[in-house]
């Protein structure tokens, strides 16, 4: 069974007002994103050994081999935008009472995340990302990845939240403000509903 494009779970204009245009949307998911998951197929479809596996199988199995480099990062790329498009939302930025309670236990305050996130996603050099996640402690805490790796792979823990720092994510919108593309983020994007449920979840 081939990989396919998610749909999003908003209209291409509906970030618009809260920072990301619809072009950008429209490069992002309809280009960008689509290659990775048409590279991939195509990986697949060589590769006895990735046949019937599942994406976070393939994840798990390709990261760290030199020989499937560009396997991982196809795939790598597809699990973390899915995520991605799930952490954004037109009505985004609130965070809810169960989040906002374990953020203050394990950051001090939710400034406190915020302020740590920034600074994850701005000391990623080059492309990246940045991530909150559940810990294997149970504690929350920000980390960050190059290219397509993520916390799946290197076993850091529950992913809650991703934010995509490659330049083709904000630059139509902020140039190469990649502080204040982070800042609206947080702000005003994060879906914290989705990190919340994602916390229960787990």
């Amino acid at each position: 069974m081939a990989f396919e494009l998610p749909q999003l779970p908003f209209s291409q204009n509906a970030l618009a007002e809260r920072g990301m245009c619809q072009e950008t949307l429209e490069l992002h998911h309809g280009k960008h994103h689509q290659a990775y998951v048409t590279a991939l197929n195509g990986f697949v479809e060589k590769d006895d050994a990735l046949k019937g596996k599942s994406l976070e199988e393939i994840v798990t199995f390709a990261y760290g081999k030199d020989n499937l480099a560009p396997v991982f990062n196809n795939a790598g790329q597809h699990w973390n935008h899915i995520l991605f498009w799930q952490n954004l939302s037109p009505k985004g930025g609130a965070v809810p009472g169960a989040l906002e309670t374990k953020l203050n236990a394990d950051f001090g305050s939710v400034q406190a995340f915020k302020d740590a996130f920034k600074a994850a996603a701005i000391g990623q050099f080059g492309s990246g990302w940045a991530w909150l996640v559940l810990g294997k402690d149970g504690k929350l805490k920000v980390t960050k990845t190059p290219n397509g790796s993520n916390p799946l792979a290197t076993g850091e823990g529950k992913v809650l939240l991703g934010l995509d720092v490659w330049e083709h994510s904000y630059y139509l919108d902020f140039r190469n403000r990649r502080p204040d593309y982070t800042q609206n983020f947080l702000d005003k994007l994060a879906n914290y509903e989705f990190a919340e449920a994602q916390l229960k979840a787990a």
